[in-house]
C-alpha cells in the first residue's frame, strides 16, 4: 500500500466523519478542493469538482447549515439525514481512495465511510433529541453551532492535512464512546 493510498483513506475517513455532522458541508469542501486542484478525485467522480456541482453543493450546504438553527426543523432534518449520511460517507470514501482494487475500495467505503458517518450522525441526532427534550429546543442552536464548527474543522483538516484529520476522527470517536459509556446505565452481573 502506497503513501498516497493511505493518505487518501485518511482523507475519506475524515470527510466521512464530517458528513456525520453535516451531510453537504464535507461534499462541498471536497468539491472546492477538486475544483481548485487541491485534491484529485477518482475517475468517475471528477464531476464533484465541476462548477455545477460546486454551486449545487454550496447552496445545499448553506440551506442545511441554516436549517439546523431552527428548533424542531433540526429534528426533522436529522431523521432524513441518517440514511443520507450513510450514502454520502460512502461516496466521499469511494471518490477519494486511490490505487486500490474496486472491491476493496467499495468495502472500505461502505464500512469505514458509511459506517463512520452513520455512527456520528446517529449520535448527533440522539444528542439533538435530548437537547430538544430537556430544553424545549432552546439549546439546539448551540448544538448546531458546535456540529457545524466540527464539520468545518474536520473537513478542512482532512483536505489540507489528512493525517491530522484522521487524528481528529480518533479524538471525536473516543469522546463519543466515553459519553456513551457515561450515559448508558451499568448492567448488573
Amino acid at each position: 500500500m502506497t503513501t498516497e493510498t493511505i493518505i487518501s483513506i485518511f482523507l475519506g475517513i475524515g470527510l466521512a466523519t464530517s458528513v456525520g455532522f453535516r451531510v453537504f458541508l464535507p461534499l462541498f469542501a471536497l468539491s472546492l478542493a477538486a475544483y481548485f486542484g487541491v485534491w484529485e478525485l477518482n475517475g468517475n467522480w471528477d464531476w464533484i469538482g465541476s462548477l455545477p456541482a460546486l454551486i449545487v453543493l454550496g447552496v445545499a450546504t448553506f440551506v442545511e447549515v441554516f436549517a439546523y438553527f431552527i428548533p424542531w426543523v433540526d429534528n426533522i432534518l436529522d431523521t432524513a439525514a441518517v440514511p443520507l449520511a450513510a450514502i454520502a460517507g460512502t461516496a466521499v470514501m469511494v471518490s477519494t481512495v486511490a490505487n486500490l482494487d474496486p472491491v476493496v475500495t467499495w468495502s472500505l467505503a461502505i464500512i469505514a465511510g458509511g459506517g463512520t458517518a452513520t455512527a456520528i450522525k446517529g449520535t448527533s441526532a440522539a444528542g439533538r433529541l435530548t437537547s430538544t427534550a430537556t430544553t424545549g429546543g432552546l439549546a439546539n442552536p448551540i448544538v448546531a453551532t458546535v456540529e457545524t464548527g466540527t464539520a468545518v474543522v474536520v473537513s478542512t483538516a482532512a483536505i489540507i492535512a489528512p493525517v491530522i484529520g484522521a487524528v481528529l476522527v480518533v479524538i471525536i470517536l473516543t469522546l463519543i464512546f466515553r459519553m456513551y459509556r457515561k450515559l448508558m446505565p451499568k448492567r448488573k452481573q
